[in-house]
């Protein structure tokens, strides 16, 4: 069985991709067939990161792997999902190259290898409760967000105004540092300046952010919901998510479709089902019935002799297909005989007589099987 790619790269469901590309950085370094050699089982969990990175790093691939799991991953081609992209193996320095250098021997600092300050915003989920009618119909909302956005005191840059970054004093201002084990040297990102070969005096830190350049509001942000949308859903509104740290790009929001339920209406898929209660003189007689569906009222017939749990059928009364608008499912009506909780007066005698009418029509010598057996039967 493959174990889920997000466990494999130790990082959650909602994480950016710049988490991602840090995490399989951090694997493929720690499992590299250079760093282990002979080690089976390293080299295994390095193909197996691959694999995991391969995927969501592909916003395609990894929004079917949410949704489906390795299941749907398999059924995007026709030939089925191999596992992973070889070319995830190509040009390894490349993929690393943002954070890490491999070397053998002395080796040597070289150029500069620091990093841009920015970083992508996160990307959060909220959950997204809906009416039953705006899920049938679709509807415009404007929803209230929770989520941190550029600090408008430092306008993002993390420091006081008119203050400036200085050299890390660690790295000296190239954002790397060195490290050497055995005849390996491996240039790695600075950890005092996280590779941006800079930092900001403690004094000179923005007060309203503590220097991150973002602080936490409430905002509002217009969604469109179509017609058809049903409880379990992930909607992504795409930027809507954090805001990125000194002028990167924002993350995404994912919203947790939620359904209500109706008071009259249950839903099944893109069907609807409804009970209607009607009393035993129009079950037994027969009438016209006008019956509620959500967008009009329709005449539904009631034959003569209807039994209790007689299910009538609406064409096209249902849930819109969400992406096919042209598509409906169907209302299912069941009938449901009220039995009178209280009978007195007029009423009394009506069932009363009806009682000795029935029972004129059962003979009295046969036994409660055959009585019940020729009342079904007509």
């Amino acid at each position: 069985m493959k174990r889920d790619y997000y466990e494999v790269l130790g990082v959650s469901r909602q994480a950016s991709d710049q988490e991602i590309k840090k995490a399989y950085r951090k694997k493929a370094i720690q499992y590299h067939p250079d760093k282990n050699p002979g080690n089976v089982e390293a080299e295994e969990k390095f193909k197996e990161a691959a694999e995991a990175y391969e995927v969501l790093s592909n916003q395609e691939k990894r929004e079917l792997f949410d949704r489906y799991g390795h299941e749907g991953l398999r059924a995007q081609s026709s030939g089925g999902f191999s596992g992973f992209d070889s070319s995830a193996f190509r040009g390894f320095e490349d993929i690393l190259g943002d954070f890490f250098n491999f070397g053998f021997g002395g080796g040597s600092r070289g150029g500069s290898r620091r990093q841009s300050r920015m970083r992508q915003g996160r990307s959060i989920e909220q959950l997204l409760t809906l009416t039953f009618e705006e899920a049938f119909f679709g509807a415009d909302k404007d929803i209230e967000v929770s989520r941190n956005e550029v600090c408008q005191t430092c306008q993002g840059q993390g420091m006081k105004k008119g203050a400036q970054m200085r050299n890390c004093a660690r790295c000296e201002g190239t954002g790397q540092v060195l490290s050497q084990t055995g005849f390996f040297t491996m240039s790695m990102t600075c950890p005092s300046c996280r590779g941006q070969g800079q930092t900001i005096d403690p004094k000179d830190l923005c007060q309203n952010c503590d220097g991150t350049g973002l602080e936490e509001k409430v905002g509002s942000v217009s969604v469109k919901i179509y017609p058809g949308i049903e409880t379990g859903m992930k909607m992504r509104v795409k930027g809507q998510g954090e805001a990125g740290q000194f002028g990167g790009p924002p993350g995404d929001l994912y919203l947790v479709v939620q359904v209500e339920d109706h008071e009259f209406f249950k839903r099944d898929g893109n069907h609807i089902h409804a009970t209607l209660p009607i009393h035993f003189s129009q079950a037994a007689l027969g009438t016209v019935i006008d019956v509620p569906t959500l967008e009009k009222d329709h005449s539904l017939e009631i034959p003569a002799g209807t039994q209790s749990g007689t299910q009538f059928r609406i064409a096209r009364a249902g849930f819109p297909v969400i992406g096919h608008p042209t598509r409906r499912g169907d209302l299912y009506v069941t009938v449901q005989l009220i039995t009178p909780k209280k009978v007195k007066g007029e009423m009394r005698e009506l069932f009363e007589k009806l009682a000795k009418l029935e029972g004129d029509t059962i003979v009295e010598k046969k036994s409660v099987f055959q009585k019940v057996k020729d009342f079904f039967e007509g």
